[in-house]
């Protein structure tokens, strides 16, 4: 039974892969060049499991790419002081607001599900996006399902395609790792040689 899980598992994985949008991967290239090369900053914005991939989305923009960049959910005494304070829905809003975002800024959300006011999930992220919005700053994401509210607001935004309902957590939040790894060794984004690929 494991054995089998298993590869249905990759077998999905592979789907996945190649029903991927190369173009919406290319336009979202081409919004964070323009942030870069006009001086603005990359905020990641992510939930559980997101809030680690926006970790460690952070470094790699910064080291390979080049990227003023920061996330949130790093500074953990923020993150919960204002959580206290304000409320878990204005948290993203709020810690933006105080990075005093501007339209030269990015906002780079990785989520399974884009945020859905409606249904109250996420709201920290759509409150966030509508804030990035009204600063001009540009949107782009990774989510998964139709996108919910992050696919609607956004600049460029890579969905992955929901193949079974029993695995669209695990399969969406595998592929943020695949696209930012992606975008931060695409040749039109790097900017600094990573170890193993630097050493003969």
């Amino acid at each position: 039974m494991s054995c089998q899980y298993a590869k249905k598992y990759l077998k999905e994985l592979c789907d996945i892969a190649v029903s991927i949008d190369e173009n919406e991967i290319e336009r979202i290239v081409g919004i964070l060049r323009s942030v870069r090369e006009s001086g603005g900053r990359l905020f990641f914005l992510g939930v559980g499991g997101s809030a680690g991939s926006a970790s460690h989305a952070v470094n790699d923009f910064r080291k390979i790419c080049g990227f003023e960049a920061y996330a949130p959910t790093d500074n953990v005494s923020e993150l919960t002081a204002r959580v206290n304070d304000d409320g878990w829905e204005t948290v993203f809003a709020e810690w933006l607001r105080g990075s005093r975002i501007r339209s030269s800024d990015a906002v780079f959300v990785f989520s399974v599900g884009g945020g859905d006011r409606e249904k109250k999930i996420s709201v920290n992220i759509t409150k966030a996006l509508d804030l990035a919005k009204e600063a001009g700053a540009s949107i782009v994401g990774v989510v998964g399902r139709d996108g919910g509210y992050t696919a609607r607001v956004a600049d460029a935004c890579v969905i992955i395609p929901p193949i079974d309902s029993d695995t669209i957590t695990p399969l969406v939040e595998s592929f943020h790792g695949v696209i930012w790894h992606l975008l931060a060794s695409h040749p039109r984004m790097k900017m600094n040689e990573t170890k193993w690929e630097s050493v003969r």
